[in-house]
């Protein structure tokens, strides 16, 4: 039976424990690669596989967490590691006399794409494709990519897989307070991925069953796919100088087993469990009713980005598609896009935002413009700047496909036509990376003016949708809004059109100002327009939201539709309205242009720090007042909205590159006026046997903002190394980061040699599996829980 088919009976299916448990308890040395370890001693990973089996898990997982090319040691090849995991997986399967599935599992990459980390996202889309291509060699049943914590990675490999195979994909991510590392919620997750159409998706790893309990529901609330739950063993406890997990089989079993009663599909274990715990949760499920869930996908489309989500659709609110990166008729923005140059593409995002734009379409099709690279560009440097899903307007289906690696969640493709082809060169680009498209009714030179032939060239484009496999899920329709000056009639068609849309369950937009070219008083005829079709279930136009009148026309069908709660924001906006004038959102946030030196730290405005910077030189002030009273409170500022969750790493990362660039443009004022600064030193490193980096950084990265000498002494570090690099270099402090529970260990070596040879220098400890207990038991003299802590500790030991 195939693994879709498993899927959709009662009973969950069972996914192994965790491997690097097992092999540790099976002689893998300590600092030896995994994967080293496994092809030279596959009895030993055999037996692993067979253990499981024998516990009665119907799915193993390939030992090739680490096989992806940006992790695996350079003594093994790629290809030939990945299929020899899977055979060897697979001939364990065989003897198990029952029906198994191999999973060929796919971990992290340890690092992130651009424009949040250094690494090109087709770059990573080829680094992916390249170890599936061996499991899928070897075998595998399906992919399973797990430990997932950015979205933008996770829809790297699930698009890697549909480049390379068939088989069904299975997407597990990590959350933490109820978020992944880079703010994407459950939800979030979960609609991206449904988006891309996976065969289930869930959640694994940092939590044990009673903290992944509300995850699993929220994705249980969001999914019509099967949900997967992988919790730890309990979360980890450091007892001597070993790392337990303190959950036994029994009581892992009962937890675990919760979850299938509330829906999840296929159950697990992820750090410390070991065959022993899923025998028990096998045995526990015998005894447990599971839940029969309906599994219906809701009407219309679903947007993401890393941190906010829109729905567009019947029963969601009206949203304004923001049309003003286009460089029709704008002579600035046309002559910035054939220069390269985007400060006004980011002026007219900024406004377009603060007027209430849920949606920036953006078209960069100038003359003597190359969309193919130009699109791509401003794509990334959008997506780093504002937190809303994107639309991707272009012609050029090349520009679009080059375009979407870039884009961390589900943004809209506008459009796909009638024109021969279009639909099979562009919607199974969309298909494969979940972007939800606009089909646009337009077919031949004709323009369709009576609703019942759009409908025939929508219903064609849907046909041809079908045959390629793209689901309903990600098609909207624009209904085609032709000018009244011209086409009387064409008004009421469009009311039709949309009424018949909201019938098939499709969400639609129109542009807007198309219906009022040529006649007067267009702002009245547009929003008058806009709010008829909104009463006939119009989900969205593409307009420009700072028009005053269709402003307030959009407030007003908030409330009348009933998707502003008691009118709280109308009320709020429109206490002292006057009918003559009109009201625009004011407000800034992440991404803003800045009009001040301190909003620039704040809000991460990399392209106008240095002209507000040199703006306050030139009015006299002096360098060292900028650094501690403007500088220096505008980053403590982005941390303390870090810490309330008001901001996530995308932009706390943007405000300490603003806050780096402003202070090396600084700096050499500072030691002309008042000689080389004494910054206090800090050696920061990831220990001994670990290879992940990302977090170390991070950390790096701010506190070099907030004045100390920061040594990065690497990754994989030994301990006699980092402290005879904190003598090198005289430093008062070490950082020590550590991923894994199995390395994090070695983070007592170095507090050891510290204090044998009592040196004044104080270690602090952070890193994902790293708790404050583990901290106490290792005698860290501070526990970081993320970078602001971090340097919030190192502040407090160099000043007190």
């Amino acid at each position: 039976m195939k693994f879709v088919q498993r899927l959709a009976e009662r009973r969950p299916l069972l996914l192994d424990g965790a491997m690097g448990t097992m092999l540790q308890a099976s002689g893998l040395p300590a600092g030896v690669s995994p994967e080293e370890f496994c092809m030279e001693r596959p009895d030993i990973l055999q037996a692993i596989h067979k253990a499981y089996l024998d516990a009665g898990v119907d799915i193993i997982t390939s030992c090739t967490f680490g096989g992806n090319p940006c992790k695996l040691p350079a003594s093994l090849d790629v290809f030939a590691f990945n299929k020899r995991m899977v055979e060897t997986a697979r001939a364990a399967a065989a003897q198990a006399g029952r029906p198994v599935f191999v999973a060929g599992n796919v971990g992290p990459s340890g690092h992130f794409a651009r424009p949040l980390g250094d690494m090109e996202p087709e770059d990573l889309i080829r680094a992916f494709a390249e170890q599936i291509r061996g499991l899928v060699a070897g075998g595998a049943d399906l992919i399973f990519i797990e430990t997932q914590f950015d979205l933008a990675e996770a829809r790297a490999a699930v698009a890697a897989a549909r480049q390379v195979c068939d088989l069904p994909v299975m997407v597990s991510m990590t959350f933490e307070q109820g978020v992944s590392l880079t703010g994407s919620s459950p939800t979030i997750f979960a609609e991206t991925m449904q988006n891309m159409g996976v065969a289930a998706l869930g959640t694994n790893c940092s939590l044990g069953p009673d903290q992944m309990l509300p995850v699993v529901e929220e994705l249980l609330s969001a999914c019509s796919c099967p949900v997967v739950a992988e919790p730890n063993a309990g979360l980890p406890e450091l007892r001597g100088s070993e790392t337990v997990f303190p959950l036994g089989p029994e009581a892992f079993a009962q937890k675990t087993a919760a979850f299938a009663a509330r829906g999840a599909r296929v159950l697990g274990g992820c750090c410390g469990t070991t065959p022993r715990h899923l025998a028990a949760l096998r045995q526990a499920l015998e005894s447990v009713s599971c839940e029969e869930r309906p599994l219906v996908s809701p009407a219309g489309i679903c947007l993401t980005s890393r941190s906010q989500l829109l729905r567009l659709g019947e029963g969601q609110p009206f949203s304004v598609i923001g049309e003003r990166i286009n460089p029709t008729g704008k002579k600035e923005l046309t002559s910035q896009l054939q220069a390269g140059q985007f400060d006004e593409a980011f002026r007219l995002a900024d406004e377009q935002l603060q007027a209430g734009a849920r949606i920036l379409d953006v078209n960069v099709g100038a003359s003597l413009v190359d969309e193919t690279v130009l699109l791509p560009d401003l794509v990334q440097r959008l997506v780093s700047r504002v937190d809303v899903p994107l639309s991707l307007d272009s012609s050029s289906a090349q520009a679009i496909a080059r375009a979407l690696p870039y884009c961390p969640g589900s943004f809209l493709v506008n459009s796909i036509s009638g024109e021969a082809g279009r639909m099979e060169l562009l919607g199974p680009v969309c298909r494969d990376f979940g972007a939800p498209f606009i089909l646009l009714p337009l077919q031949g030179t004709k323009l369709p003016v009576r609703a019942s032939e759009r409908i025939a060239i929508v219903e064609k484009l849907l046909e041809q949708a079908d045959a390629l496999g793209i689901p309903r899920r990600l098609v909207m329709v624009d209904i085609l809004a032709l000018s009244v000056s011209s086409k009387p009639e064409g008004a009421l068609q469009c009311l039709e059109m949309v009424r018949w849309c909201r019938s098939q369950g499709l969400a639609t937009t129109l542009g807007l100002s198309n219906v009022s070219f040529g006649l007067p008083a267009r702002d009245l005829l547009n929003a008058t327009f806009m709010a008829m079709c909104a009463g006939a279930g119009l989900s969205s136009c593409i307009a420009n939201p700072s028009a005053p009148r269709l402003h307030e026309a959009c407030d007003a069908v908030a409330v009348l539709q009933g998707s502003d709660s008691n009118a709280g924001s109308f009320i709020a906006s429109y206490a002292d309205w006057k009918a003559s004038g009109g009201v625009v959102r004011a407000g800034k946030g992440p991404g803003a242009a800045a009009e001040t030196l301190g909003d620039a730290v704040l809000f991460g405005d990399l392209e106008n720090v240095l002209p507000l910077l040199e703006k306050e030189l030139a009015a006299g002030a002096e360098p060292f007042a900028l650094v501690q009273d403007v500088l220096i409170p505008a980053i403590t500022e982005v941390g303390a909205r870090y810490e309330r969750r008001e901001y996530f790493l995308p932009q706390l990362i943007r405000a300490a590159e603003t806050m780096q660039k402003a202070f090396a443009h600084l700096r050499p004022l500072l030691e002309k006026s008042r000689g080389p600064e004494e910054r206090p030193v800090i050696v920061m490193a990831t220990v001994e046997g670990d290879i992940h980096d990302i977090g170390k950084n991070i950390v790096c990265l701010l506190l070099g903002n907030h004045g100390f000498e920061v040594i990065d002494a690497g990754k994989d570090v030994p301990a006699e190394q980092i402290v005879a690099c904190a003598l090198e270099h005289k430093a008062r402090i070490i950082g020590l980061s550590a991923l894994m529970t199995t390395t994090m260990v070695r983070m007592e070596d170095t507090i050891r040699l510290v204090r044998e040879r009592e040196l004044p220098i104080k270690v602090l400890v952070g890193g994902a599996a790293v708790t404050q207990a583990f901290a106490d038991a290792i005698g860290a003299d501070a526990y970081c829980e993320d970078a602001v802590s971090a340097v919030r500790a190192a502040k407090q030991f160099v000043t007190g």
